[in-house]
């Protein structure tokens, strides 16, 4: 059959293409979560001692970034100095000089055959051998005893001291004497302890371990300190002579043996023969250890360089050999020739450069010249040995000349002169200066200590001592040189009166670190290290050099420089040649008392010159320099203006200053748990108590400083200040620079008491306090430095946790709490506050109040007091002790209290209510408050155990006995009225989150709180248990009208809910909005309950949908799922269910109910829906084999939906619908089913006879085809049919036949007319009868 057009589409999105599905787009409901942007936060402000950390931490780096040795002196030559007649700028200065005792030379006028001196300079003390006698005694000693060693029965040729193998000597031997003789060589075993006076004093012991060297007379000796290997060689051999020596004899070696390293075999005992000319022997008259890269050196009497590895199975290999003429090759490469390096000078000594100082560089030569030969050695392809590898060749890597001539002092100049004169400095390097022209001995230490001794033709029996040392300030800064430098010296000359015998470092070797880069840092540890002295023996005493710091320096330079009208000119001075950085630095250090000099009885004082002083606090006010604010070099706006101040050089300094102070503690460690020899556990500290006491009173002298002139120096003055600036610049600037300065004063307090509280402790017994902490905190502690406990929150943690176990331990041992506390609090506030008194105080009570018994006066009282301490020092309680008060408070069943002192703590930890606003806004992921809410849960978690504890209790003891309320039932019963009475949003809102997850929704509907609502609210967005939990407590409060607003949420949300579901939740919300209650406006429920029919009228079209698709075959197996899972859920609009789905899927009848649900009242697209139905339904029904009859299915779908429709006149129109199927049953069904099937439909549905009569009567005078000529009798029979039915309808009771007179006429007038139509006989006989009826009655 043909079909209609189908109905025209609206305007309406949605297609359909080959089987029904769509996207939905659910409409806009009530509830849905707002998507609201996280809150940006910008990051946090940093804290002070954060940010003084930084800056710490940043002057640390600096200074361990310090050039190594190879990188300024690189490949080439130098002549930098700085000699200087002023005293003020000498590298070293005279301390004083020790005489030899008379005894010694008592000793001395005895001598028959020899006499050598030397200085064991480490030990303060100094020897003499004469003839066979050995004597010792500590130089520093006013009236020193006489150590002496007389075994030895031949003349002593040479002594050396050196440290022991491992192993093989009581711990107490700590140094071996060795002793050579012209027969052999003794080992004399030493001990020390610290005297009374402060030095030290030795003992001397027979060890009975020598061994014969007879004719080799022994005058150089060397020792390995890594090792204990011992190494000589004499004025009979050139040969190499290990000492070798173990505890006990074997089988084939003795105690004490000599091993010749040079020569094998028996050539050592084969004379050497000289034929014609005599030769000289070539001879060893200097060897250096290098323990870093297992390197011996030799110095040969032809000044030839031998090198030596020094391999782990005891032997000892000559892997390089450098004769002069070699060294002056290379040197010919780097400068053009000159007198001062010509084969007729001699190598008088060389000094080795440890791994640590260079990784390059391995030796320095000093020459009869002058000139410093710096030397590296390398092994293959030219990289650098390691202490592995030997070397395999060396090279000339710089060459240092002398200074000038000009610079040596005349005979009647004083090298202590106060006389300011203008440094010399050669403009250029000058290769031919015979300054040092007749140098006789030289030696270098680390960093670049160098003493020469040079012998004048004026002073034959006297040394002219030079004495140079790095610039290490200038080194350290080399991009703020004006010109380019290499390796600069300051130095000066000293007339020593004598001959120099020996030289010693009395110090210990410097370093300041253990790698190249930073070593030579002096600047980075004159604070931190002993200043290094140096001893010179001559023959009438000993000379103590000290190395002047930089801070001496610049404190003589102000107290020599002409006093306030000299200072600018000694400042500039330092600064063009230092930098402001470091000048402020050091006058900071001078104005605290940092600066040292020798006083006029040769001791070493502090300067405490007021006028020095005052001028050091002059130039660190005056010439600290001013921040910087780079305005027109800001690109990003949105980071704020201070961010950018670049501090002023006076903050570096302090800085720097700070960072020199604490060098020694800052990254070290507080404790090292060790285990004693007895297995035993003990704490010891890794920096000296006597350190820790020192770098706090240098602090202390800071703070003090800094806080006496505040007022003075720019950025700590305060916001008084900001009225001197005049520009937005200069007050940005000035705010930068107050913020970095303070967060360096608030670190001086913090680092103060830091150590304070790090001595508490070990005035403590500190092991029992660490074993008393957790397993996870004594871990932390074990790695927690002094940086972080004094900048870090776990720092602070870890100090909270030590203060409380001091506390512990001091309650167990029956001191006073509080006594203990307040000393804490004294010494380190800020680790012990007054808060902590307090809760200590407070703990102590609930102790107390356990040991007199939960049901006692005595302990109510006790708890009573300790929950009024403890909520005035809420906000200052950790959760440990918030979870221990709460603990030892359920025990006793001070239930309310706990409860109460938990929101206490939550409210204090979030004051500004941050954790509300969050939640208010939906908790959005990401966002800091959220860490603000989790801070207060913490304390709701314990508020929960409580309430467990509580509902516990109650099997344990009744809430009422005799209808009396117990003393535990009142106790519950406080416990409860505080949780329902809270007002507290953060924590209702959280609570009735933990009756959900505990399955306690049941207990949450019983709520009778103000929060409640809201709560459930706020959260029926998010689920739809709460949004069930809503309704049903509107439901239980008789808030119908509420309870159908919630339900009618639901319906319309995006929860995942089926589609009976929101059915179903329509149709409850339809009974509650329907029923009454007093106060319920009617226009609002009247609202509610339109927008809830006319959506469950949707929705059951929906549903109806829904089922229908689920059995239709068209839709593939595959697609059937997406499309019931598209329909089965969000009620979808009524355009899409038309356009996407009914029309495309002919489901006309579906398309009329929408037609209805949308109030759509266009005649035409409904008469053609109806026409499209029609067809639809006879066309299914012809393709079913075993079905209804097409008019069947046809009557069956207009009966069906007249009845959904209601006879809607607009939906069901009768006189459209009447014709429509007439012209259906007599198009397609003429021979089919009862004649009367049409009219049966309407008549089943109730429709008016009438209606249906005035139609028929129509389409009977319209004369429309099909129903035309000899058919219009089909309509005939259908007015007979129609009248009889109605005049029997309308006949019953009373009632007038077909409603009036007036319609029976006109039924009568119609029945005659019909009568002429051509009824066939047995209408006609019908509709005879019916008119003669009709006629009796009108009659």
């Amino acid at each position: 059959m043909s079909y209609m057009p189908q109905t025209p589409q609206k305007a309406l999105p949605g297609a359909y293409v080959q089987t029904p599905a769509h996207q939905s787009q659910a409409l806009s409901q009530q509830g849905q979560v707002a998507q609201t942007e996280t809150q940006k936060t910008t990051p946090e402000e940093i804290q002070p001692t954060a940010r003084a950390a930084k800056a710490v931490n940043e002057a640390l780096w600096e200074e361990s970034r310090y050039p190594e040795l190879d990188s300024y002196i690189g490949q080439g030559i130098s002549s930098e100095y700085e000699v200087s007649a002023q005293s003020a700028w000498a590298p070293f200065q005279k301390i004083k000089m020790y005489p030899i005792p008379d005894r010694i030379f008592e000793q001395y006028n005895r001598a028959q055959v020899s006499t050598i001196m030397g200085l064991f300079a480490d030990f303060n003390h100094a020897w003499v051998a004469i003839d066979n006698a050995l004597y010792l005694w500590d130089y520093t000693h006013p009236n020193p005893d006489l150590v002496s060693f007389e075994d030895a029965t031949h003349t002593i040729t040479a002594v050396k001291l050196v440290i022991p193998r491992a192993g093989v000597f009581v711990p107490s031997i700590v140094r071996l004497l060795v002793v050579a003789t012209t027969a052999d060589i003794i080992l004399v075993g030493m001990s020390t302890q610290i005297a009374s006076h402060g030095g030290k004093t030795v003992a001397l012991y027979s060890l009975k371990m020598s061994t014969p060297v007879k004719g080799l007379d022994v005058d150089v000796i060397e020792g390995s300190d890594a090792t204990g290997r011992i190494f000589f060689s004499g004025r009979g051999s050139d040969d190499i002579y290990e000492f070798t020596y173990q505890q006990e004899e074997r089988w084939f070696t003795n105690r004490c043996a000599k091993t010749n390293h040079t020569t094998k075999g028996y050539s050592t005992l084969t004379p050497t023969l000289f034929f014609g000319q005599k030769v000289q022997q070539e001879l060893v008259v200097r060897m250096v250890m290098d323990d870093s890269r297992r390197l011996l050196y030799t110095l040969s009497s032809k000044s030839t360089i031998r090198t030596f590895f020094m391999r782990s199975n005891s032997a000892l290999d000559l892997v390089i050999t450098k004769p002069l003429n070699q060294i002056l090759s290379n040197v010919g490469h780097m400068t053009s020739q000159t007198e001062l390096l010509t084969p007729a000078m001699r190598i008088v000594s060389i000094s080795a450069i440890t791994a640590q100082e260079a990784s390059k560089t391995n030796l320095v030569a000093s020459t009869s010249s002058g000139c410093r030969i710096f030397m590296s050695a390398t092994s293959a392809y030219g990289s650098s040995p390691s202490s592995s590898t030997a070397p395999t060749s060396m090279q000339v890597q710089h060459v240092k000349f002398p200074p000038a001539e000009n610079s040596i002092p005349l005979h009647n100049q004083s090298s202590q002169s106060n006389q300011l004169t203008q440094h010399s400095s050669a403009p250029s390097i000058n290769t031919s200066s015979r300054a040092l022209k007749e140098t006789r001995s030289a030696v270098r230490y680390a960093p670049g200590y160098f003493l020469t001794f040079v012998v004048r033709e004026q002073q034959p029996g006297t040394d002219l001592l030079f004495a140079s040392a790095p610039d290490s300030a200038r080194i350290a800064q080399p991009q703020i040189q004006q010109t380019p430098v290499r390796y600069p010296e300051l130095a000066f000359w000293i007339s020593l009166g004598s001959r120099a015998e020996d030289v010693g470092l009395a110090t210990g070797e410097f370093s300041a670190t253990s790698s190249p880069v930073g070593f030579g840092n002096e600047l980075a540890v004159q604070f931190d290290r002993p200043t290094p002295e140096i001893a010179v023996l001559t023959n009438t005493g000993v000379h103590m050099l000290r190395r002047r710091r930089l801070v001496d320096i610049f404190a003589a330079a102000l107290r020599l420089g002409g006093g306030a009208e000299g200072l600018e000119g000694e400042v500039n001075r330092f600064v063009r040649r230092y930098g402001r950085g470091e000048v402020a630095s050091t006058a900071l250090a001078v104005a605290c008392g940092q600066a040292f000099d020798v006083t006029s009885d040769s001791r070493l004082a502090r300067i405490s010159d007021p006028e020095v002083l005052e001028l050091a606090r002059k130039c660190f006010i005056e010439y600290g320099g001013k921040p910087e604010y780079p305005e027109n070099s800001i690109h990003d706006r949105t980071i704020p203006a201070i961010d950018f101040v670049r501090p002023s050089p006076r903050h570096a300094g302090v800085a720097r200053y700070i960072s020199r102070l604490l060098r020694s503690i800052w990254k070290a460690p507080i404790v090292i748990e060790k285990l004693t020899p007895t297995g035993g556990f003990m704490v010891v500290s890794a920096v000296g108590l006597g350190k820790l006491q020192d770098t706090s009173q240098d602090l202390t002298k800071l703070k003090e400083f800094l806080t006496a002139n505040k007022s003075f120096i720019e950025g700590l003055a305060g916001p008084e200040a900001l009225g001197n600036v005049h520009s937005k610049r200069e007050e940005v600037s000035l705010q930068g620079e107050h913020r970095a300065l303070h967060a360096l004063a608030v670190l001086i307090d913090r680092v103060i008491e830091g150590i304070s509280f790090v001595l508490v402790l070990y005035d403590e017994k500190i092991e029992e306090i660490i074993i008393s902490l957790a397993n996870e905190s004594r871990q932390q502690l074990r790695n927690l430095s002094y940086e972080g406990l004094c900048t870090t929150d776990l720092g602070k943690m870890l100090a909270k946790d030590l203060v409380k176990a001091i506390v512990n331990r001091n309650i167990v041992s029956g001191s006073n709490v509080e006594t203990v506390a307040e000393a804490l609090r004294r010494r380190c506030g800020s680790f012990c506050s007054a808060d902590d008194v307090v809760i200590f105080k407070a703990q102590e009570f609930v102790k107390r109040g356990a040991e007199a018994g939960a049901d006692s006066d005595v302990c109510r009282d006790y708890l009573n007091e300790s929950f009024r301490l403890l909520r005035q020092v809420a906000g200052s309680l950790s959760m440990e002790q918030l979870q221990w008060t709460i603990g030892q408070y359920v025990a006793l069943q001070f239930y309310a209290a706990s409860i109460q002192l938990c929101l206490e703590k939550a409210n204090e930890s979030d004051r500004g209510n941050r954790a509300l606003t969050w939640i208010q806004e939906g908790r959005p992921p990401g966002d800091r408050r959220g860490e603000a809410f989790e801070g207060r849960k913490k304390c709701y978690d314990l508020i929960y155990q409580v309430m467990l504890s509580v509902e516990r209790s109650r099997t344990e003891s009744p809430d009422m006995v005799d209808g009396q309320l117990t003393l535990s039932g009142k106790r519950r019963e406080e416990a409860g009225d505080e949780i329902d009475t809270a007002d507290d949003e953060v924590f209702q809102t959280d609570l009735y989150d933990w009756y959900l997850q505990n399955d306690r929704a049941d207990q949450l509907l019983e709520v009778e709180s103000p929060y409640i609502i809201t709560y459930l609210q706020r959260r029926s967005s998010e689920d739809v248990a709460h949004a069930d939990l809503l309704w049903r407590y509107y439901v239980q409060k008789e808030r119908y009208q509420d309870a159908a607003v919630v339900q009618l949420a639901l319906a319309k949300s995006r929860f995942a809910l089926s589609l009976d579901k929101r059915i179903e939740y329509l149709g409850n919300a339809r009974t509650n909005a329907s029923t009454t209650r007093p106060g319920i406006v009617r226009s609002s429920r009247t609202e509610v309950l339109r927008e809830v029919s006319d959506l469950l009228e949707v929705a059951n079209i929906q549903s109806d949908l829904v089922q229908r698709l689920r059995s239709d075959d068209r839709i593939t197996a595959d697609r059937r799922p997406k499309v019931m899972e598209e329909l089965d859920g969000a009620i979808l609009p009524l355009t899409v269910l038309f356009n996407t789905y009914c029309e495309p899927a002919y489901y006309f009848d579906l398309c009329i109910l929408i037609y209805e649900a949308a109030d759509h009242r266009v005649a035409s697209d409904i008469k053609a829906t109806w026409q499209n139905l029609l067809e639809r339904a006879h066309t299914v029904a012809e393709q079913t084999d075993q079905g209804p009859e097409p008019y069947e299915m046809v009557a069956e779908n207009v009966r069906s939906l007249g009845t959904k429709l209601g006879l809607s006149e607009t939906m069901f129109p009768v006189t459209e619908l009447l014709p429509m199927l007439k012209r259906y049953a007599h198009n397609f069904q003429h021979e089919s089913g009862p004649e009367t099937w049409v009219l049966d439909i309407f008549i089943d549905l109730q429709v008016p006879f009438e209606t249906l009569y005035a139609t028929l009567e129509n389409m009977f005078y319209n004369d429309e085809p099909p129903f035309q000529g000899r058919q219009r009798r089909l309509i005939a029979n259908d007015i007979v049919y129609i009248a009889r039915m109605w005049f029997q309808d309308s006949s019953r009771g009373s009632r007038s036949a077909f409603g009036g007179e007036d319609n029976a006429i006109a039924v009568s007038q119609m029945l005659h007319m019909v009568m002429q139509s051509g009824l066939d006989e047995r209408r006609l006989e019908e509709c005879q009868n019916l008119r003669m009826r009709i006629e009796n009655l009108l009659r």
